[in-house]
């Protein structure tokens, strides 16, 4: 057992910031002398101090010898792993980097729909083909889960020559399908299963929350330590386990994707995190998971509110509170909520998501995660205070009495079962598509081309299109129709989507 109470990147960086020199090396700054005012106004110059390069005492961090070493080392003990990366471009360089250590050109790769547009990028890097699956989808709610085993298992008796699977666990609501279970049939086809755990850094430190991807049965898992613990933004980890995963590849592929300039403060920002959850990381996520479920319980009693969560067999729906509604809750795409992830369904009263998003930002100060066509989804973290949830309440409260709209039904674009019904083809993999001669058409003069570029609707935050794939007019549609319920396209040039990039 390592001593979790240690800090030997952060004590290394602060003995080096206090220590008197004469500095000639980056950053051009010096120790803040050069910071322009108005940013030392902001930040103070304490902090330039330490932002400092990599000096003989700080070590390296793609050949860590020193304090990064020990730093992952305490990581990989305190979340679970077997060896732990530390990331400085977020949990993006990590997807990929999973992907390009664990496949090649023309390799294929399992993975879901509801994926994060960097792992579309790793396929463009590595030129592995996708096997996409759609993910578990509740057309009523209108949110996207998670991929089933049964899913998995098809696509791999299709696939036997598939190199990994890649899963997304939680989803940005806080859903986990049954992890453990995908992992058991990935295994038995002896590849790894890799997972996108950006939002799920916790579940390690607290019963209550669900099991986290390591103890599941992942081999790979990425976090974004910054999203909902206590590092600074873009500090992320990747963890591994067991012998699927080549630890050299993991190195040799972030070498490729990480900034060789790597900021001390993020890095140092990770090993503090890591030394609070390992301290002290139970106490908090009850504090967090207490002021959570005083959100939610409060919430859920204000009539033509309701919030997602689990309810007790017989399951009647995924929605608790003044509705109930029909949902998919308990299910294989469904078996665990991140109780820390607050999704709030407005459409009672008769305003979208939306516009109850930017109701409550502007006239109450409450600031949202992000809004869909029907809810509203906030993040509850260890940062958060009972003032806050305070706030939100009333903020709710008021919302809900002040700005509810009669005679007005918010619903699901028809043909929003797209999702779960459309048949995708791959003509060229990504990456040939990417980097092939494109051109930009409009939108009507695009059926039945190829795809060059990502076209990613929210809601519900799902890639539609993406190099490769044919674009059909069902998907056109099923655009437009999202875009005219108040959602936006991203990932394409022209976010207005009145233009497409096509293979030329």
């Amino acid at each position: 057992m390592l001593n979790q109470n240690q800090t030997p990147l952060l004590n290394a960086l602060k003995d080096n910031a206090a220590r008197p020199h004469a500095p000639f090396y980056t950053p051009g700054h010096k120790l803040g002398e050069g910071i322009p005012q108005p940013l030392a106004d902001l930040l103070g110059k304490a902090v330039f101090r330490a932002d400092l390069t990599e000096l003989a005492d700080l070590d390296n961090l793609f050949a860590p010898q020193g304090v990064i070493q020990a730093a992952q080392q305490l990581a990989a003990e305190a979340f679970g792993a077997s060896q732990t990366w530390f990331l400085v471009n977020g949990s993006t360089c990590g997807i990929e980097a999973a992907i390009l250590a664990t496949c090649g050109t023309g390799d294929k790769i399992i993975l879901p729909r509801n994926v994060h547009s960097s792992a579309i990028a790793g396929l463009i890097l590595s030129g592995a083909i996708p096997i996409f699956l759609n993910p578990e989808y509740d057309p009523v709610l209108d949110i996207a889960h998670s991929i089933t085993p049964n899913a998995v298992e098809s696509a791999l008796q299709q696939h036997p020559d598939a190199k990994a699977v890649l899963t997304v666990y939680p989803t940005y609501y806080g859903v986990c399908g049954d992890l453990s279970a995908i992992a058991n049939i990935t295994h038995q086809y002896n590849i790894p299963l890799l997972v996108d755990e950006a939002h799920g850094a916790h579940f390690a430190f607290h019963p209550e929350l669900p099991p986290s991807a390591l103890a599941a049965g992942a081999d790979l898992t990425v976090q974004s330590i910054h999203k909902v613990l206590g590092a600074m933004t873009q500090a992320s980890m990747l963890h591994i386990q067991g012998n699927r995963i080549d630890g050299d590849r993991i190195s040799k592929a972030l070498q490729l994707v990480q900034s060789t300039s790597p900021s001390y403060l993020l890095l140092a920002s990770l090993d503090a995190a890591r030394q609070q959850m390992a301290l002290h990381g139970k106490m908090l996520m009850s504090r967090t998971l207490q002021l959570a479920n005083e959100a939610r319980t409060k919430i859920s009693q204000i009539p033509g509110l309701s919030v997602l969560q689990i309810l007790s067999p017989p399951y009647e729906g995924g929605l608790g509170g003044s509705s109930s509604l029909g949902g998919l809750v308990g299910s294989p795409g469904f078996m665990a909520l991140d109780e820390t992830r607050l999704t709030v369904t407005v459409s009672d009263l008769g305003l979208t998501g939306f516009e109850a998003d930017e109701i409550l930002d502007e006239k109450f100060a409450v600031t949202a995660e992000f809004a869909s066509l029907q809810h509203i989804t906030f993040i509850i973290s260890l940062g958060n205070t009972p003032a806050d949830i305070k706030q939100l309440v009333q903020g709710f409260t008021t919302l809900a009495k002040e700005y509810r709209r009669t005679n007005l039904t918010v619903t699901n674009p028809n043909g929003q079962n797209l999702l779960t019904t459309q048949e995708y083809t791959l003509h060229f993999s990504p990456r040939e598509a990417f980097f092939a001669v494109s051109e930009t058409l409009p939108l009507a003069e695009t059926s039945d081309r190829i795809c060059a570029e990502i076209v990613c609707p929210y809601p519900p935050g799902i890639p539609v299109l993406m190099p490769g794939e044919i674009v059909t007019k069902p998907v056109i549609n099923y655009l437009q129709k999202i875009q005219a319920m108040g959602g936006f396209i991203s990932g394409c040039t022209d976010t207005t989507f009145k233009t497409l990039k096509v293979v030329k």
